[in-house]
């Protein structure tokens, strides 16, 4: 069985090509923290190859942006092909099938707060969250 699951930020936003039979292809890395400290204390991250096809590739090259936490589900591939310099090259990389948004996206943020969004767009409803909560017993599900 070949399967990964990634969350990770973008280390750039990902650019949207076209094969010369017009399928939609996007390649970018995912910087994916480690769940330990080097010997300074410091956190590590890798850094991996994820593409992704046809309308998932239109999908992230719409939506996701650097810097962005994503999650990605695919499979592991390794390539290889030779160099100018006549040298083999294998590559590493994650063929995603599967993407989930996960926080919002800053442009989105950005229009929300230029009024180009619906009213109360903006609103955080836990804003409030150091004030007592008005609720009856009756609403409550216990």
């Amino acid at each position: 069985m070949n399967r990964s699951i990634l969350i990770g930020r973008l280390t750039k936003s990902p650019e949207l090509r076209y094969t010369p039979s017009g399928v939609a292809v996007t390649q970018f890395t995912l910087a994916v923290d480690r769940t330990f400290t080097n010997s300074e204390g410091k956190k590590e991250a890798d850094f991996i190859n994820i593409v992704t096809w046809r309308k998932l590739a239109e999908t992230c090259a719409e939506y996701l942006e650097k810097g962005r936490l994503t999650a990605f589900e695919g499979r592991i591939q390794v390539r290889n092909y030779e160099n100018n310099e006549g040298r083999r090259v294998y590559v590493t990389e994650i063929v995603a099938d599967n993407v989930r948004f996960l926080e919002s996206n800053s442009s989105n943020k950005r229009n929300e707060t230029n009024g180009n969004s619906h009213p109360g767009a903006s609103q955080d409803p836990f804003s409030d969250d150091s004030k007592p909560i008005d609720i009856s017993d009756d609403d409550l599900p216990f």
